[in-house]
């Protein structure tokens, strides 16, 4: 955990790319925007951020908040059931 409020992580990619923030060691980050959760995997990679070094996290890809798939459900339109995966 971090012990200063200074930004030390950049989101590379999807709807906030290039925004700064404070990791505090998270493997994952996820955010919900528009309804969707967006999610940003941890990478060892790292890029400078005004003379300091910031780790990268990239974009994996958007999900709905309930886990499923957009498009993706029963024939009847209801959702896949319970552990059907």
């Amino acid at each position: 955990m971090t012990t200063s409020n200074a930004p030390d992580a950049l989101l590379l990619g999807g709807p906030r790319d290039g925004t700064l923030f404070t990791a505090d060691d998270a493997a994952v980050v996820q955010l919900e925007i528009d309804g969707l959760i967006q999610r940003y995997l941890r990478t060892t990679s790292r890029q400078d951020h005004r003379g300091q070094p910031v780790l990268v996290y990239v974009y994996d890809g958007a999900t709905p908040p309930d886990g499923g798939l957009p498009g993706i459900g029963l024939a009847d339109g209801g959702p896949p059931a319970a552990g059907a995966w």
